[in-house]
């Protein structure tokens, strides 16, 4: 019939459930996971960067998401929060020593983004 190819049955291989808190990914994915956070670190490899500098690179978050993306990443230990005391206060955000260790992981996220394209 026509030029249709069969489709070739493949054995489904059975596999043990798998606990979230046994995958290492979903590991990964709770701590640095959401819309906002791998943008924000990734932002942050090019060093130290004041909110207001952060929310003009996400100009499609709100307030209050940037603020809390920044938090639970500082709770996680992957980014520091700098206060300087000048008037006006400045306030630093910068990837931590931990934060450093998912450069490779940022970067193949970037690489696999440009491979697929945009659009």
């Amino acid at each position: 019939m026509g030029g249709m190819p069969t489709p070739v049955e493949r054995p489904m291989r059975w596999r043990e459930p798998v606990l979230e808190r046994d995958c290492a990914v979903g590991t990964t994915v709770a701590v640095i996971g959401g819309k906002w956070k791998p943008i924000l670190l990734f932002h942050l490899l090019g060093g130290p960067l004041r909110y207001s500098e952060l929310a003009r690179l996400l100009p499609r978050t709100s307030e209050r998401m940037l603020t809390r993306s920044l938090r639970e990443l500082e709770t996680d230990g992957l980014v520091s929060r700098t206060v300087f005391a000048e008037v006006p206060v400045r306030v630093e955000y910068a990837l931590t020593a931990h934060g450093r260790t998912l450069v490779p992981v940022l970067q193949a996220m970037s690489d696999w983004g440009s491979r697929r394209g945009t659009g």
